[in-house]
């Protein structure tokens, strides 16, 4: 009998959700870095084999919305509750448990199997874990704990172990081929986006958004026309640098990680425009592909 079905990676910012789902798919799919809120759109990654396809979404950090970006970047993470056949919950041995008791509470009215799993392990000890462990049963008793280190991979086979255990019978979802729900185009973007955030100070990061005008794949080639978009002229003026240093950078960055990505030679040109407000602008967030509703 085939086994399928949907497991949801939910947490609150920075606890590596991200890492997680990379380590757990075996590919590269969501951007990773040590900056919060960097995963803004619910991701999937399709893990297959003969008898069982996984469909693993990795989700926005859950935020109280301070604009419309972050409010659209809640309900990715909502959503994800709503249609999961088995959760994770992804904490660390950093964060308070009761950080988020309003998401907490969502959760816990959940009847689907909930794995919580407590990452980053290496930086914490026996005692502390312990602590963590109990106040974590007495937050989500229903919710089986597993300690891990997403980063070394510790305890990630077991946890595929639980999920192939708990998933429901059922035929795939998709094709037996396909990695992830998203388009070519996304990647490029998603790629472009984590080099500014790891070259990028402050708030500079948080106000970019970019957009593949031209995707052009030749046999061996990809020609990509991208525009990164910020709030105002001053930003525009920091992603480009003096003399477009800072810019090049990150192009010549985004682009060796394309070729990777893609195993073509990539041809890479960025543009940067102004778009006034647009995280907080509904007609300018849908067009970038944002859930509002």
């Amino acid at each position: 009998m085939h086994k399928a079905g949907f497991v949801n990676i939910v947490g609150n910012p920075n606890v590596g959700k991200s890492t997680l789902m990379n380590a757990l798919v075996g590919e590269r799919i969501s951007i990773a870095t040590f900056k919060a809120q960097t995963t803004r759109h619910r991701i999937m990654g399709i893990y297959n084999t003969e008898e069982m396809q996984i469909v693993f979404s990795d989700t926005p950090g859950v935020v109280k919305p301070a604009y419309k970006l972050q409010e659209s970047m809640l309900n990715f993470s909502t959503s994800a509750l709503a249609d999961a056949d088995v959760l994770l919950y992804v904490t660390d041995v950093v964060e308070i448990p009761d950080k988020n008791n309003e998401f907490i509470e969502k959760v816990c009215h959940q009847t689907i199997p909930i794995l919580l799993l407590i990452n980053k392990i290496d930086l914490s000890n026996q005692d502390k874990l312990s602590e963590l462990v109990d106040a974590w049963k007495s937050l989500m008793p229903q919710a089986e704990i597993i300690p891990i280190s997403a980063l070394s991979k510790f305890n990630v086979d077991y946890i595929m172990k639980r999920i192939k255990e708990l998933l429901p019978d059922s035929p795939p979802y998709f094709d037996k081929d396909q990695l992830t729900d998203k388009p070519a185009r996304f990647f490029v973007n998603e790629i472009i986006r984590e080099k500014i955030l790891l070259y990028y100070d402050k708030e500079i990061p948080y106000s970019v958004e970019v957009v593949v005008e031209q995707f052009k794949e030749d046999p061996k080639l990809i020609h990509i026309n991208a525009v990164i978009y910020v709030e105002r002229e001053s930003q525009k003026g920091i992603i480009i640098g003096k003399q477009g240093k800072a810019l090049k950078k990150v192009a010549t960055e985004a682009r060796r990680e394309l070729e990777k990505f893609f195993g073509k030679t990539i041809f890479l040109e960025t543009y940067v425009k102004v778009d006034k407000d647009w995280r907080s602008s509904d007609k300018e967030l849908r067009n970038f592909g944002y859930q509002l509703d």
